[in-house]
């Protein structure tokens, strides 16, 4: 159909605060907002102050009284477990009424705070949804960080109560949370008055008398006595979560996201961006600790009256590269969202997309890829194995969705390989020089969003304005720094780079790393790659390029070199000063995906490192220090 973006994006500027207003009419609300935006509350406006309103209640309640409590809202599927499970709005509602009721014996209410360090499993979303029924604010911690980590957020976050499940599952092997729960407690200076602590059969944990109470055994309770929990009245603009971002040292940087304006957006975005009709199958195979997962597992699916897919497994190896193939399937998923780093394992594992053809896809619409930079290599890639739509868009943990996209649901526009696509309604995107000048089309600067941000966005940092300030909207007046570079081409379609911190400087030229990626991924035989930039005595800054094979590479390792670090001559330049090139097995990532850069340019270095807390293998930097060493770098 014709692409109706052009004039939606238009109705937004001439009119965001009726735009959005017309939006959130699509829910509930338990007293009306007196004005969409209020530019004098909060450190740059709130959405929808004065209106009364709760997530729980939009998610699950509302269906069940428009009387399609019957229909599925969760699939569990864990290879990892070997279990299925199935719950409809209406079984929802009792498992969450059940976990609310527990969560009030245990003094949670409007205002508590509860972190949660769970799986992926069902249980997890029962617990997110009944403390936003209650008005508590929870914060999800990635199961499996480093119990200081933990610890961390648990003094920061002041938690009243800590929800956990005994371990978790990765593949060969069983994960054990709750000794990690029990050393983060020990450590941290707040003590949650009580732990409670859903026993996995793989695992049962040591429970600490006093303090850790058993999850199954008071929500079966709850479940028997039949206990009714109403939903808890929330000012639009109080907090719903807050999520710590990945990666961080220190003092931890929580991302807080309002009740409103957070609904608003992301039961938008379902529809416009993703295309997605009420009882259809969306899967997000992300993970709740992330933001993709709180958005687009939790709670834009079930906003929109959509099932969502909750999978406890990996792209790869539980069984196989076909593991998606199958969930799409079995379950007629219609959209599914995941992050590139997974599309190019299933390539590295089958590269002719043999495995594909065993399964019936005919009901798969789109992919959508998001996380980090998708090189155009794996989207064509995708693209031509299974014949849809492949759709990059671009977001952060701050933006909590997407500032730019292809919008499926207003009509697809063409694709630029590349490109996340354009700005989405509530997104203003000026691309800026250093010192805070518009730069002419085409040209690399500083992505900037022009204030107020979009429903959704981030309203500020846990306990921390002033830092949200200075760190976010301070260095270019008027806007957010997004920290990404790139820029916008003449026809509107934005280009992310890199971070703002992975933009080298060799000669005298800004160049992108993301660039060279794109490049090297061009390759015939190559999987994956990640450039960084090394410190030259003479030049600055040189890039330099570590690069996974698939694995049916047809050239010896030494021509693939030469061959690569050619492509990048040929079509960036010499000015790229790209000579080294370094083949390895694996590539240092975060449990979401994310390649640890920034880690492996201090190695690199020879500058002070730590161990990344979301690290998925430390065993990956050793290999990647030995690769290093032997081709002459002097690592400390």
């Amino acid at each position: 159909m014709q692409s109706r973006y052009a004039e939606t994006y238009a109705a937004w500027e001439q009119d965001p605060h009726g735009f959005w207003a017309d939006a959130a009419g699509a829910l509930d609300w338990f007293r009306p907002f007196d004005t969409a935006f209020d530019p004098q509350l909060g450190v740059y406006g709130q959405w929808f102050a004065g209106g009364e309103t709760n997530t729980c209640h939009n998610c699950i309640d509302r269906h069940v009284l428009a009387g399609r409590g019957a229909q599925a809202a969760l699939i569990y599927d864990s290879p990892m477990a070997g279990e299925k499970r199935r719950y409809s709005f209406a079984e929802m509602q009792r498992e969450i009424e059940a976990v609310a009721a527990v969560l009030i014996g245990l003094g949670i209410g409007k205002g508590s705070r509860v972190i949660l360090y769970m799986p992926m499993i069902p249980e997890a979303l029962f617990s997110m949804l009944a403390c936003a029924r209650l008005g508590a604010i929870h914060s999800v911690v990635f199961g499996g960080f480093a119990a200081h980590e933990l610890s961390t957020r648990i003094d920061d976050f002041e938690a009243d109560l800590v929800i956990a499940a005994s371990c978790g599952l990765e593949p060969g092997r069983i994960v054990a949370y709750k000794p990690l729960v029990d050393h983060a407690i020990e450590g941290a200076r707040v003590k949650p008055r009580h732990c409670l602590v859903l026993q996995r059969p793989q695992y049962e944990a040591a429970m600490t008398p006093g303090r850790d109470v058993d999850f199954a055994t008071l929500v079966e309770a709850e479940k028997a006595k039949g206990t009714r929990v109403p939903c808890t009245p929330v000012k639009a603009t109080d907090p719903l979560y807050i999520l710590y971002t990945s990666g961080t040292t220190g003092q931890p940087k929580g991302v807080i996201r309002d009740n409103g304006g957070h609904m608003v957006a992301l039961r938008w975005s379902m529809e416009h961006i993703y295309g997605m009709k009420p009882g259809e199958v969306f899967w997000s195979a992300s993970d709740i600790g992330w933001v993709v997962g709180h958005s687009y597992i939790v709670y834009a699916p079930l906003l929109a009256g959509n099932t969502t897919v909750v999978y406890e497994g990996k792209p790869v190896g539980t069984p196989d590269a076909g593991a998606f193939w199958r969930v799409i399937a079995e379950y007629d998923v219609k959209a599914l969202f995941t992050a590139p780093t997974a599309f190019r394992a299933i390539r590295r594992d089958d590269p002719d997309g043999e495995l594909i053809q065993q399964y019936d896809l005919s009901g798969l619409r789109a992919l959508f890829l998001a996380g980090e930079r998708a090189d155009p290599e794996t989207i064509k890639w995708a693209e031509r194995m299974l014949a849809i739509p492949v759709i990059d868009h671009w977001w952060q943990t701050e933006t909590g969705w997407a500032i730019a996209a292809n919008p499926l649901g207003l009509g697809q526009l063409p694709v630029k390989y590349g490109s996340p696509t354009v700005p989405m309604p509530g997104y203003a995107i000026h691309v800026l020089d250093d010192e805070g000048h518009a730069v002419a089309p085409g040209t690399l600067g500083n992505i900037v969003i022009r204030l107020p941000l979009p429903p959704g966005n981030l309203v500020s940092f846990w306990n921390a304005d002033e830092r949200f300030r200075s760190g976010c909207l301070t260095e270019f007046a008027g806007y957010y720094k997004t920290a990404d570079a790139g820029y916008v081409d003449e026809d509107g379609y934005v280009y992310i780079m890199a971070r703002t911190d992975d933009i080298i400087n060799c000669a005298g030229h800004r160049l992108s790393t993301g660039a060279m990626e794109e490049v090297c991924a061009m390759h015939p035989d190559v999987a994956e790659c990640a450039v960084i930039g090394v410190a030259d005595a003479l030049k600055g800054q040189i890039p330099c390029g570590f690069l996974v094979l698939k694995n049916r590479a047809t050239r010896t390792l030494q021509e693939i070199e030469h061959e690569v670090v050619s492509l990048v001559r040929n079509e960036i330049g010499p000015v790229a000063a790209f000579k080294t090139v370094m083949i390895v097995q694996r590539l240092p990532k975060t449990r979401s995906g994310k390649i640890l850069r920034g880690t492996m340019q201090k190695i690199a270095d020879g500058l002070p490192w730590k161990m990344p807390a979301t690290i998925d293998d430390p065993a990956i930097l050793d290999e990647i220090q030995g690769v290093m060493r032997e081709r002459g770098f002097t690592l400390t």
